[in-house]
């Protein structure tokens, strides 16, 4: 098929990010969360820099056009809707502003109190041989002019990675916000007291993330990747970041003493790594949104557990709506329970804090095997994911690492019982990794069931995981009923059932295709998908991020639509819904149909069998599927086209109303 029916993935990408930025420009969404946004734009706009300019293949000028054209719309919402929208609140950001004569004392204050033991700086009038500007870190170089007439430069470290980069200065019921860097540069002259100050201009250099680890390494993966890491941050260049108004001889000298001849030279506005902004020092009360306190899922008494409901029924957690204890309790029940002899799991990315990781060292503790499958090459959650693999090997837990090439990406967990002489199986399948803190903002479904048939699917993928080799899977295939597996089953059963749907709508028979991910790229799915489009199935698609499918497009696609929803929670679940000529079947999991999760990746998908669940599952589609607020639908020329209509639905709120009142019947 002709590579122009799919959008360009990194197009694409920028799409989303844009859309992101849209709800920093809405005047209806709180100040806070609209410079919260602000804040994810500019961190999801660092990691393209690290992550995607590094391998495209394509013209960079068309990003950096897109890229450039946003950046203009981000200081524009700054300048003329948020900067006013605080000071009508007595909020004075003083954004690109001199420190006015009010709090220049407070200014100094914290100056001399608070930051002056973290600065020190670098002359950068040559090429500096014992000196590497780190990625992400933000600098200041200053321009000076010594009595003789000799200009020269300094270069300052930022110390935003010790200090908290805005502060708050409260005077007489009126609150000024200043940054960190322009603390600093309020106090340039007692730094450099013998020099005229000819302009201080704020710099960043973002490098490249990639790890390699080769498959011949010889030592503990452990190892051989905590010395990647502490080499990640020295990769080359891949942007160098300017604030405006530095003079071109100067700007020069910083690219050749630096060494980012090879760097993207990119203007950006006066402050960078604005993903700081996340802290943003206003009351969370006053300028957020309200509270939306997460009901229970399930409610137990005193006398039962956890593990009696799942036996009498599947449950499904639905985060952040419903709060995250039903799944701490099913590993906090798997350690203690005396009828429990074997706990599995797959962690990838881990809470810095995890009460999961804690409750299966105490289960191993207790006496219990207990195996987990670590992945240690989480892209920038490697680090701490190493460091509760060390903790719990120490505590007696048996850690298993995916192979080197395949990423183990599943968020499953198996609880093996012995009851009466016979085994029995509980487990956890979800769409989203086991992660307490992030349960709290990113939507998904956690599927805890008894069903032994798949669980024994289950198991068995466990016993491939804990293999040496896990290469070679076609040599050993493994028999998957109900779970689709990726690298095993998943592709060719999502193909077939697409095939499927192509045939009952041939026939006449009620056929559709509902999907949500979070990114679509792969395109033999694709072009299935336009297969289907073209019998006549009606295809319905919710992507949050990338999305490489054309909809609309006469003769193609024409029955696909794809809409796009950002409200105060990620959209993270993923969803399948196939009308199979009214036999409905829903599949949830893990998989994107990205290139990497099809063929570079275990994931895990499952089917929902409970009636009860499905209904409500396929209630909250609709709900999303029905928003006119929160979503917009992704036209043929990848823009984000708003949606009106009667009556107003925000799919966000209506579903967490609609769970708060199915957890009372």
């Amino acid at each position: 098929m002709d590579a122009a029916v799919y959008f360009n993935r990194d197009l694409s990408w920028l799409s989303f990010n844009e859309r992101v930025l849209m709800e920093a420009g809405r005047a209806e969404v709180p100040i806070l969360e609209r410079i919260r946004f602000l804040s994810i734009y500019s961190s999801n706009l660092d990691e393209f820099y690290r992550v995607r300019m590094p391998v495209m293949m394509w013209d960079y000028e068309l990003a950096k056009a897109k890229i450039d054209q946003q950046q203009q719309r981000y200081g524009e919402i700054i300048s003329t809707q948020i900067l006013p929208a605080l000071e009508a609140q007595k909020v004075y950001w003083l954004y690109n502003k001199p420190i006015p004569s009010l709090i220049s004392q407070q200014v100094t204050d914290l100056f001399f109190n608070e930051v002056l033991a973290y600065i020190h700086s670098e002359c950068i009038d040559q090429e500096l041989t014992d000196f590497f500007a780190e990625n992400n870190k933000l600098y200041q170089v200053a321009v000076l002019r010594n009595p003789k007439g000799e200009e020269r430069m300094e270069l300052i470290s930022i110390p935003s990675e010790d200090l908290q980069r805005l502060y708050a200065i409260p005077v007489d019921g009126a609150q000024y916000v200043v940054f960190l860097e322009d603390i600093i540069k309020h106090n340039l002259s007692y730094l450099f007291p013998n020099d005229e100050l000819q302009g201080a201009f704020n710099l960043k250099i973002t490098r490249n993330a990639a790890l390699k680890i080769g498959q011949d390494y010889s030592e503990d993966i452990t190892i051989a990747l905590e010395k990647q890491l502490e080499a990640r941050d020295f990769g080359f260049a891949t942007r160098f970041l300017f604030e405006p108004g530095i003079p071109l001889r100067n700007l020069y000298r910083v690219i050749y003493a630096l060494k980012l001849q090879k760097a993207a030279i990119v203007q950006g506005g006066a402050y960078h790594n604005l993903k700081d902004l996340n802290a943003f020092p206003l009351e969370e009360k006053s300028f957020g949104y309200p509270k939306w306190p997460a009901s229970t899922a399930l409610k137990i008494a005193e006398k039962e557990t956890l593990f009696d409901h799942i036996l009498a029924k599947d449950i499904l957690v639905n985060v952040p709506y419903q709060n995250y204890d039903a799944v701490l309790r099913f590993f906090n029940e798997a350690s203690n329970d005396v009828n429990v002899k074997e706990i599995y799991v797959t962690l990838y990315r881990v809470a810095r804090n995890s009460r999961i990781v804690n409750a299966l060292m105490t289960a191993a503790k207790n006496g219990k095997k207990v195996v987990v499958l670590v992945e240690l090459k989480a892209r920038f959650d490697e680090a701490n994911n190493i460091k509760w693999a060390k903790q719990m090997k120490a505590a007696g837990v048996k850690i298993i690492y995916s192979s080197i090439d395949l990423k183990v990406h599943a968020k499953v967990a198996l609880v093996k019982r012995l009851m009466d002489g016979e085994i029995q199986y509980l487990g956890l399948l979800a769409t989203g990794n086991l992660n307490e803190s992030t349960a709290k903002f990113y939507t998904d479904h956690i599927l805890l069931t008894a069903h032994q048939a798949m669980l024994q699917e289950l198991e068995s993928l466990f016993n491939f995981l804990s293999r040496k080799d896990k290469t070679a899977v076609l040599d050993d295939p493994i028999d998957f009923k109900h779970l689709l597996v990726a690298q095993f089953n998943l592709h060719q059963r999502f193909l077939n059932l697409i095939q499927r749907e192509i045939d009952h709508a041939k026939q006449g028979f009620p056929s559709g295709i509902t999907i949500k991910l979070n990114n679509l790229e792969e395109q033999v799915l694709i072009a299935k998908l336009y297969e289907a489009s073209q019998a006549g199935v009606k295809i319905q698609l919710i992507i949050r991020g990338i999305c490489c499918l054309v909809p609309g497009q006469v003769g193609l696609s024409e029955n696909i639509s794809v809409r796009r929803i950002v409200d105060r929670f990620l959209e993270h679940g993923r969803i399948f819904i196939f009308a199979n000529n009214g036999l409905e079947e829903i599949y949830m999991g893990s998989a994107d149909w990205m290139n990497r999760n099809i063929y570079s990746r275990i994931e895990v998908c499952f089917p929902l069998y409970d009636a009860d669940l499905k209904r409500l599952i396929k209630e909250i589609i609709t709900l999303q599927l029905q928003d006119n607020i929160q979503a917009v639908n992704i036209t043929a020329e990848l823009q984000n086209e708003e949606i009106n209509g009667s009556p107003v639905i925000r799919s966000q709120e209506v579903i967490y109303h609609l769970l708060q009142s199915f957890n009372k019947e």
